[in-house]
């Protein structure tokens, strides 16, 4: 119950953060926005250390605990997207991932050194950050694909629905074409994201079938579930 409550929490104080900062001060939202970005990627490399079950009841499975945040990425590509366009949308993509090569690169330094003598957490530490060549590639690759993927649909949708979007009479909360290009964008972000990390780091290693079940129904669902506040924030700018 307490993890829905820290989601909720995080996510509504992200939303109206952002909006905030977009309409008072404008210059900075594009930075804000993009230091979101960076902060849901780092999270989602720490947190994808920790294997956790969902438990439906008649049904369990397992996956990464970053599933939580990979939804959050997601949402704030086409948040970026929504105000300032593909072509920055891009430019924020490759600054989030200079920081995730730097990210590894840190740790891969740090580790490389000697351990002090009575640090008696040094196996924790190398269990918890020894990142394998094949999984940062995996991530890597993923990232790069999926987010540039959501980029293109989120805009492409935009621009098809535009005119249909603005005749919409009804409430900006319940406006489908919203809903559209933020749920299209992400199911294809999420899912494809799932394919590509599963297959690149674990086949041949693990069981592909449970990790890709477990990730493509965790995202998804999750990422569904936070739709609404895309749609918020989209109500939010325009008030």
């Amino acid at each position: 119950m307490f993890v829905w409550l820290y989601w909720i929490t995080t996510l509504t104080i992200a939303t109206f953060a952002s909006v905030y900062i977009i309409k008072k001060m404008p210059e900075n939202g594009f930075t804000v926005l993009t230091a979101f970005y960076v902060v849901y990627l780092v999270a989602s490399q720490i947190l994808a250390t920790r294997i956790i079950e969902f438990d439906l009841g008649f049904y369990s499975f397992f996956a990464p605990a970053a599933v939580f945040i990979y939804p959050f990425i997601a949402q704030v590509v086409d948040m970026i997207n929504e105000v300032y366009g593909e072509k920055r949308t891009r430019i924020s993509i490759l600054i989030a991932f200079a920081t995730q090569i730097m990210f590894v690169l840190f740790i891969g330094m740090v580790t490389s050194l000697s351990p002090a003598p009575f640090f008696e957490l040094e196996d924790a530490w190398k269990s918890l950050f020894g990142l394998s060549i094949r999984i940062t590639i995996a991530s890597w690759v993923s990232f790069l694909v999926c987010s540039n993927l959501d980029a293109w649909i989120f805009a492409s949708l935009k621009k098809r629905f535009s005119e249909k979007e603005e005749n919409f009479k009804h409430d900006t909360l319940i406006n489908p074409y919203i809903w559209l290009r933020s749920g299209a964008s992400d199911f294809v972000n999420l899912t494809l994201d799932s394919l590509i990390f599963v297959f690149i780091a674990f086949y041949g290693v693990m069981p592909i079938l449970p990790l890709l079940i477990g990730q493509l129904i965790s995202k998804n669902i999750i990422g569904f579930l936070d739709n609404p506040w895309f749609v918020i924030y989209k109500k939010l700018l325009k008030m």
